[in-house]
C-alpha cells in the first residue's frame, strides 16, 4: 500500500513542502478552489510526482471527513500539510475564526484519528500568534483542548470580545500552536508526530494581498525593520518542514517554530 501525503491549501508553501516530503508517495492536493488544486497538480505532475486532487472546505466537518475518506482510499496516510487559511485583509472576523482556528483544529482531530504509524504533519501558522499579548492559562487550555464543535463558543471568541480581523487572526494562530501541542499527545498514541511553523512574511499570493491591502504599510515596515531585512520564500519554510516531517526530526513533536527573520524579536525587544 502506497503512502499518502495530504496537502490542504495548494498554495506556494504547501507545494514547496510537498516537493520535499512526497517523493515516491501519492500527493493529495486539496483546496477550497478546485482549480487551484488542479493547477498545482499539473506543476507537481510535470516534475514527476504522483498527484490527485480534491476540493475541501476546512470550515465544514462533512467536507473534511470526505477528504479523509478520499485520502484513506488512496493508501496509508502518513503525511498532513495544513497550509490553508485566510489573512486579516481577506475575510471578516467570523470567517477567520472558522477557517484558521476551527478548520485547523478539525483537520488535526480527523486526520489524527487515521494517521499512519511513523507519520508526521505540519501546520503552517503565523508569527501573529507570537505578537499578541499573553492569554490566561485557562484560555490557553481552552484553545488547546476544547472539543472542536464547541471551540467557537468560547466566551473570548464572541462578537465584541474580538476587536478586529487582526485580533481574530492572532487568536487563531495562537490557538494553532496550542492545539498542535495538545494534539501531539493523541497523534503520539498512533506513533505519529505533529508540529507547527509560524512564519513571518513569506512572499505568496496571500502576503501580496496584505502588502497591497489596508495593512500594507505595516507589513512593509515589518519587513524593513526585521533583523533579516527581507521577507522569506516558501522554500525556506519548506526546508524546516522537511526536517520536521522526516526521519531527522523524529524527536520533534508538539512544537511551534517561529521563523520570521527576527521580526518578533524586534517587535518585543527592538
Amino acid at each position: 500500500m502506497k503512502e499518502v501525503v495530504v496537502v490542504v491549501g495548494a498554495g506556494s508553501i504547501g507545494q514547496a513542502i510537498a516537493r520535499r516530503v512526497s517523493v515516491g508517495k501519492i500527493v493529495l492536493l486539496a483546496d477550497l478552489r478546485f482549480e487551484a488544486a488542479e493547477d498545482a497538480a499539473k506543476v507537481l505532475a510535470n516534475a514527476g510526482y504522483e498527484v490527485r486532487t480534491a476540493k475541501v472546505d476546512v470550515s465544514s466537518r462533512l467536507s473534511v471527513e470526505a477528504l479523509v475518506h478520499t485520502a484513506s482510499q488512496l493508501g496509508n496516510v502518513t503525511g498532513l500539510i495544513q497550509a490553508a487559511g485566510v489573512s486579516p485583509s481577506q475575510a471578516p472576523i467570523e470567517t477567520i475564526l472558522k477557517v484558521d482556528l476551527y478548520g485547523t483544529a478539525l483537520l488535526l482531530e480527523v486526520f489524527g484519528a487515521i494517521i499512519g504509524k511513523g507519520g508526521a504533519g505540519v501546520v503552517i501558522s503565523s508569527q501573529s500568534g507570537h505578537r499578541m499579548g499573553p492569554l490566561t492559562l485557562e484560555q490557553n487550555r481552552q484553545l488547546a483542548t476544547t472539543p472542536v464543535e464547541e471551540l467557537l463558543d468560547l466566551p473570548f471568541l464572541q462578537p465584541g470580545a474580538v476587536t478586529d480581523t487582526l485580533h481574530a487572526y492572532q487568536l487563531s494562530k495562537r490557538g494553532n500552536g496550542l492545539r498542535v501541542q495538545a494534539e501531539a499527545v493523541k497523534w503520539g498514541r498512533r506513533g505519529a508526530r505533529i508540529n507547527a511553523i509560524s512564519p513571518g512574511i513569506v512572499i505568496t499570493p496571500l502576503a501580496n494581498d496584505e502588502l497591497n491591502g489596508p495593512r500594507g504599510a505595516g507589513y512593509r515596515k515589518m519587513i524593513e525593520s526585521s533583523i533579516a531585512g527581507r521577507a522569506s520564500t516558501p522554500d525556506e519554510i519548506a526546508n524546516l518542514a522537511a526536517l520536521m516531517m522526516g526521519s531527522d526530526g523524529a524527536f520533534i513533536t508538539g512544537s511551534d517554530f517561529l521563523v520570521d527573520g527576527g521580526t518578533t524579536a524586534v517587535h518585543w525587544f527592538g
